[in-house]
């Protein structure tokens, strides 16, 4: 007796979970993403909106210019574009101009997809390259931060969001410095309650660590993406900072701080875990989370800049076809070595 719709579904693997699809996944992570906006919007204003809704512009108009005609509806709806597009905007300052934010947007389809092939060909998770993109072409404009002003700035926009293409931007209020900014170059530290808060200076959805851990968790709960990455990243990050704080407390800050500073659980958990960019097996993905947590730290503390997620990410993306090589299982019925 056959049945149309099997309780137990028997294929090959990969399998994360019957019913999963492109559409499907991108979906959850819109809805982990959510918490996310909503805080953005209450700490910088709704200025903060804006600036998402320009690089997700950019993201979905340079997606539909570069896609053939018969594929256009089916690239639009896989949400691939709009979720690139999101991401790539909460990784921006709060001040960002609107037409650059639009030209990371454009920056991360062309750069980070469409040149390598589209969905699934990327080398480079393209969020990353939109933000690199931009770190690159406008280093003082991405590196400006404004500081976070609550619910009594809600309906305030900043000026500098309207400046025109290739003019210096005016920011309305002082720029302040980030938790990992004042720790590097001023040896101040920031409160961990604060961090968990996100009342600080810093990217649009990056300041909120407990934001970003529950979206983390509702993925993991949704088994969207390798728990392995993440917990590989925390803890190697963790180890080897606190390793450095053991010889000198005062100049390296310790695990807690590391992880809930800057960009690293955002990294983590919705950039590092990308599937197209990541290591398959799951001893690739124990060393692609170390070496980024590796990376990490060494690029905080030891490199001119305060923070390397980014960096970080994208050079063990380069090395992920490297892992995947040597991390392969055996195939079922040989014997392991050559031959």
């Amino acid at each position: 007796m056959s049945r149309k719709d099997p309780d137990l579904l028997i294929q090959t693997t990969p399998v994360l979970r019957q019913g999963l699809t492109t559409p499907h996944a991108m979906r959850d992570v819109w809805l982990s993403l959510l918490p996310l906006v909503l805080a953005a919007t209450w700490f910088f204003g709704i200025g903060a909106l804006l600036l998402l809704s320009a690089t997700i512009a950019g993201a979905l108009m340079t997606e539909w210019v570069f896609t053939p005609e018969p594929r256009r509806r089916d690239v639009i709806r896989d949400q691939s574009g709009l979720l690139t597009g999101l991401l790539l905007g909460l990784t921006l300052p709060p001040g960002l101009p609107l037409w650059m934010a639009f030209l990371g947007g454009a920056a991360a389809i062309g750069l980070g997809k469409i040149i390598w092939g589209g969905l699934g060909n990327n080398l480079f998770n393209p969020a990353l390259v939109g933000r690199a993109f931009l770190l690159g072409t406008f280093p003082i404009a991405m590196t400006t931060w404004s500081p976070a002003g609550g619910p009594g700035q809600l309906f305030e926009i900043q000026g500098s969001l309207f400046a025109l293409p290739f003019q210096s931007p005016v920011y309305d209020a002082v720029s302040s410095a980030t938790p990992l900014g004042l720790m590097k170059f001023e040896q101040q530290s920031t409160g961990l309650m604060r961090l968990m808060i996100g009342n600080t200076g810093g990217s649009l959805g990056e300041t909120s660590g407990f934001l970003v851990l529950l979206g983390g968790l509702f993925l993991l709960l949704r088994r969207d993406f390798d728990w392995r990455i993440p917990a590989a990243i925390f803890a190697s990050a963790a180890l080897f900072s606190g390793l450095l704080h053991l010889v000198d407390p005062a100049r390296y800050p310790g695990p807690l701080f590391t992880l809930f500073s800057g960009s690293l659980l955002f990294g983590a958990i919705y950039m590092a875990t990308d599937p197209v960019t990541s290591p398959l097996s799951p001893r690739g993905a124990w060393i692609f989370g170390i070496g980024i947590g590796l990376l990490v730290v060494l690029i905080r503390n030891f490199g001119g800049l305060p923070e390397g997620v980014m960096y970080a990410i994208l050079l063990m993306n380069a090395a992920t076809p490297l892992i995947d090589r040597y991390t392969q299982p055996r195939v079922f019925g040989r014997k392991a070595g050559p031959g």
